[in-house]
This record gives C-alpha cells, structure tokens and sequence, in this order.
C-alpha cells in the first residue's frame, strides 16, 4: 500500500464627488485650476488601471484567479468536493458516484447500521481529482513549510487513495469511534494511526483490521 502522509483607482464618482466638495469660486484662474486638477485625476486613473490588468492578479471582478492554469477555476464539485452532510447514497455527487463500487457499499450498509444504533454520519471526503489532491498539497506545503513536511499530513496525489477512489473520510467523531469498533463488520478499517476518519476497505466483512500506518 502506498504511504499516505496526512489526508486602488480613483472611481470616477469619487473623483467628482473630490471636485464637488472644492469651494466653488467665479474667477477665470479658478475654473482652470479645476480643469487641470480633472485632468491629472483622469491620467493617473488610467495608468493604474493599465498596471492592475497587465498584473493579472484579479480577474475584472475582482475575484482571485486559480493558483495555476492561468485563471482556472478553484476544485468544486466535479472534482470531489462534498457538501455539508453528504450521504454515502448521494451517488449524484462525483466524490461518492467515483468510489470504488464495493467500497461505497460498504460504506452505505455502515451508514444504515449507524443509523439504527442513533449515530449520525456523514462522508467529508470520497473521491478526489488530481486537481483537488494538488490544491491539498499547495496549501499543505505553504502551511508546513515544505513537501517533506507536508507529505506528513496530505499525500501526493499518485499516492493518494482518494485519487482512486478506494479511501473516504468519515465525520462526525461519534461515527469514527463507531466505526473504529464495528467497521470491520463491513470489512472498513482506520488505516492511518493520525487519521481517525480516514478508512479503507482492507479486509473480508467480520475479518481483523491489519496494523495501520503510522507516518514517520
């Protein structure tokens, strides 16, 4: 198995709104003085604008760009991302439609025994694109520091189980202790020590749990 290391212009009606406020007097020189103000407003206006749009660094909206790919979009939905309370029957998401088949029963007939002891579960994570397990890792090495480091806590995604579709993550904690205690009814099993919700379909329903990983 591979080692999965921890899952400013000057708007134009501010401009006007400057010269309003400016006392209004009747002599010639004034008006001119005025004109010249609007003007120098006017060209400074445009060449920061020029210098915003040659940056890049927003798109007109202002929204951030993507991290690579010049200006695609953030991982969503079709790359795994999953809603609050996702149900392990929610097959019209891909993170849980991309499971592996036995996998996603396994889990489903877990969430119906939870279910009738009155524990609620849910599925945090199922199915991950490479593109989402990347912006995991980014994110991973900025906070830690470095690759090395991150691949403590995130897996590189031609590592990753979820890339797969063969790992889900499970909350709250109350269905992760029920399932770290009855899971293997179902042949699910922790397999990360530092990863209480994350499990794997590692072995026959009613067999023993193999020894899980411990990150070094």
């Amino acid at each position: 198995m591979p080692k999965r290391r921890r899952s400013g212009n000057i708007a134009s009606d501010e401009l006007f709104g400057m010269i309003e406020t400016t006392p209004r007097r009747s002599t010639a020189l004034t008006g001119l003085v005025i004109v010249a103000a609007v003007t120098s407003f006017g060209l400074a206006a445009c060449s920061a604008v020029s210098a915003s749009d040659q940056s890049g660094a927003s798109t007109p909206s202002g929204t951030p760009r993507g991290k690579s790919g010049g200006g695609s979009k953030f991982p969503g939905a079709a790359d795994g991302k999953l809603p609050s309370g996702t149900s392990a029957f929610d097959t019209d998401l891909p993170g849980i439609a991309n499971l592996d088949p036995k996998l996603r029963e396994a889990v489903q007939k877990a969430e119906l025994a939870m279910k009738a002891d009155g524990v609620p579960m849910q599925v945090t994570t199922g199915w991950r694109s490479k593109k989402y397990q990347i912006e995991l890792m980014d994110k991973a090495i900025k906070q830690y520091g470095s690759r090395e480091k991150a691949r403590k806590f995130v897996a590189d995604p031609d590592e990753s189980h979820h890339v797969t579709g063969h790992a889900v993550d499970i909350g709250p904690t109350d269905a992760d202790d029920w399932l770290i205690r009855k899971g293997n009814r179902f042949g699910l099993c922790q397999t990360y020590s530092n990863e209480i919700w994350h499990f794997e379909l590692v072995t026959t329903p009613g067999g023993d749990c193999p020894p899980m990983t411990t990150p070094s």
